[in-house]
């Protein structure tokens, strides 16, 4: 066999290898500060499973090089161990993606989903369930998984989310009854805050203004930052002027509260270098958007 063969088949690898690299980085923890009744030791295969599943799974089609996976982390906090593997737990999901030519990552994810109930058994697996669904724990991963994956892409191209988000929405749709009856966080019924309402919210065609600015917010803001600050600020002007008038006519939307919550220290970071009509109006949209919390962005006020 000659040298040149092992040699094409020895980059071929190499070059298989990167273009099936995966896309994800989530980082997972498990807290359990309190337990009854299960044994500690379940938790670590938990950890490990739901890890190597978002980390080693094939996503999409598209080729990642290792530094463009998305970087994220899963936390999760156990309230309550209902039995030896039935438990209660609030989900904490974040996510970044670096910012061109820095050394910055923007936070693009951060949401909170509580009182989340699951089976687990020591050693089970976690199945990928974008084609059915197989149980809750599987479900909730795979949804978080998709929408993970669509709010990055829209971060880098118009509606490029468009067919994850689709995903997400199938899986909502595919939580039998029995499961989203106990389970309130798949149906529309109770909270306005939930995977139900997330994924509706995101695919909403009131909503699409929103999302072409978060590309614009991203892609033409933060990302060109380097080369013209004054520009890039005045494009993410713009761009949260639209998120602005999407919550006009979509009021306390979740998907809002969510951007809010990811994005208001960023603002103000940005907007702190900004002349005072520029922080007048970045105050004004973002108490509308977030009344509850505009102290926050009290230091771009006039006499502040």
């Amino acid at each position: 066999m000659s040298k040149r063969f092992i040699l094409a088949c020895f980059v071929l690898f190499l070059y298989s290898v990167q273009s099936f690299s995966q896309e994800l980085n989530i980082d997972v923890a498990i807290n359990t500060p309190k337990l009854n009744v299960a044994d500690e030791k379940v938790f670590e295969t938990l950890k490990t499973a739901i890890s190597e599943f978002y980390n080693n799974t094939r996503w999409t089609d598209d080729s990642f090089e290792p530094e463009e996976r998305i970087e994220g982390t899963l936390q999760i906090n156990v309230k309550e161990d209902l039995s030896t593997n039935s438990f209660v737990a609030d989900f904490y999901v974040s996510t970044s993606r670096p910012i061109y030519n820095s050394n910055y990552y923007s936070q693009t994810l951060k949401l909170r989903d509580n009182d989340v109930t699951f089976f687990y058994e020591q050693f089970g697996p976690i199945f990928n369930n974008a084609n059915g669904f197989s149980d809750n724990l599987s479900a909730i991963l795979t949804y978080y998984a998709f929408i993970i994956l669509g709010t990055d892409y829209d971060t880098f191209a118009p509606l490029g989310g468009e067919k994850y988000f689709q995903i997400a929405q199938s899986i909502v749709n595919s939580v039998p009854s029995n499961v989203s009856g106990s389970d309130r966080a798949w149906n529309a019924v109770g909270s306005k805050r939930n995977r139900y309402w997330l994924v509706e919210n995101i695919l909403n065609p009131r909503v699409k203004p929103y999302r072409q600015a978060i590309y614009d917010y991203h892609r033409r803001s933060l990302d060109e930052m380097h080369s013209d600050t004054e520009r890039s600020r005045a494009v993410m002007l713009s761009a949260l002027t639209s998120i602005g008038e999407v919550n006009k006519s979509f009021p306390n939307s979740m998907i809002l509260k969510l951007f809010s919550d990811s994005k208001r220290q960023e603002i103000v970071e940005v907007f702190t270098e900004g002349s005072q009509g520029e922080k007048d109006k970045v105050y004004n949209i973002m108490s509308t958007i977030d009344p509850a919390l505009a102290s926050e962005f009290n230091s771009l006020r006039r006499g502040r």
